[in-house]
């Protein structure tokens, strides 16, 4: 076996992109199913809307509609990309990965990528844009296009009050390529699996083949221990990432954290004693929690709406089922 002694070389993002569903719900459809009101919801989420996809928005188009956009403002033809990555907890097949289904919607230009699929929960996004960095930096790919993409709708339901207010569906994506300098810093993840049954169906699709089951395996959530371990254990995970990339609070321009909850957000951003000039993104109140997509979705929204912190440092903070996290420092393109 060669070893190769080609220099060093780091990732970056080069350019993201979103896509949202047509169909906007407001807080009075979502208290149809269950009993509850606009102010309820609003007082423990802070979510005043979200979008649901239709039949033709499957999570492969919106995942392709928002790689598309990635890849248009990265400057990167789909001639270029040899790795797609996506992330998601709502697909409903097992085979083929979801992956392989956004790559050949990419086209004949695509030049047969690699591509697979990480289902981390909501904390997916990081844990695939630490794939990413990986794949770039050590050579196994050029450029790497990671799409998280969620259809929520499919998987909630609708007659929970513990949850059927919170989610909704949309894709983000990111272009990952080579750089010279670092842009993406090593990804802080690990789990807490001893909290595994907060966030999960309650019984597998075993249970639904050739006999009467329990019913549709909708995802189940545990509110209260969530949120708990949201707002102490998170504090350690996005400390642990600044460290990793050997930058301080006071050196971030934007906090892209996971879209599970304003109060969640609220309280991370007081426990990091974060500087008022720190964008803090806040999609929630408009799209909801959309798991995998949540932090991509909200980063190419932040990118979109404050073009002059391009080039500034973000902390990115995923958490979820599992229970999973991930965190990492990025540079803005």
């Amino acid at each position: 076996m060669e070893v190769s002694k080609r220099p060093v070389r780091h990732a970056s993002i080069a350019g993201t992109g979103g896509y949202l569903p047509d169909r906007v719900v407001g807080n009075e459809e979502v208290c149809d199913g269950i009993d509850s009101s606009d102010e309820w919801i609003v007082r423990r989420s802070g979510i005043h809307r979200r979008r649901f996809a239709g039949p033709q928005e499957s999570l492969a188009a919106m995942g392709h509609a928002a790689g598309t956009k990635a890849l248009a403002a990265a400057g990167i033809s789909v001639e270029q990309v040899d790795c797609v990555i996506a992330t998601t907890m709502s697909h409903l097949r097992q085979a083929p990965a979801l992956a392989t289904r956004v790559a050949n919607l990419l086209g004949s230009g695509a030049q047969h990528p690699a591509a697979f699929d990480v289902n981390a929960g909501c904390a997916g996004f990081c844990y695939a844009l630490g794939t990413a960095r990986d794949l770039v930096a050590g050579g196994s790919a050029e450029h790497v296009l990671v799409v998280g993409v969620e259809r929520m709708s499919d998987i909630v339901d609708p007659h929970d009050r513990t949850s059927a207010f919170l989610f909704g569906d949309g894709a983000g994506a990111v272009v990952v390529a080579p750089s010279d300098t670092p842009g993406i810093s090593t990804v802080v993840w690990g789990s807490d699996s001893d909290h595994g049954d907060a966030i999960a169906q309650p019984h597998d699709w075993s249970l639904l083949q050739d006999r009467a089951g329990p019913g549709y395996p909708y995802l189940r959530m545990q509110g209260p221990t969530v949120f708990r371990w949201a707002v102490t254990r998170m504090r350690e995970v996005a400390l642990a990432a600044l460290a990793a990339a050997r930058v301080e609070v006071d050196d971030l321009v934007a906090f892209v954290p996971h879209q599970a909850n304003d109060r969640i957000t609220d309280a991370l951003v007081q426990a990091l004693d974060l500087p008022p000039s720190v964008l803090v993104a806040r999609d929630v109140a408009e799209l909801g929690n959309t798991a995998a997509a949540s932090v991509p979705l909200a980063l190419d929204r932040l990118v979109s709406r404050a073009p002059e912190a391009g080039g500034g440092l973000a902390l990115l903070l995923g958490f979820g089922a599992g229970l999973l996290y991930a965190g990492q420092v990025v540079r803005l393109p």
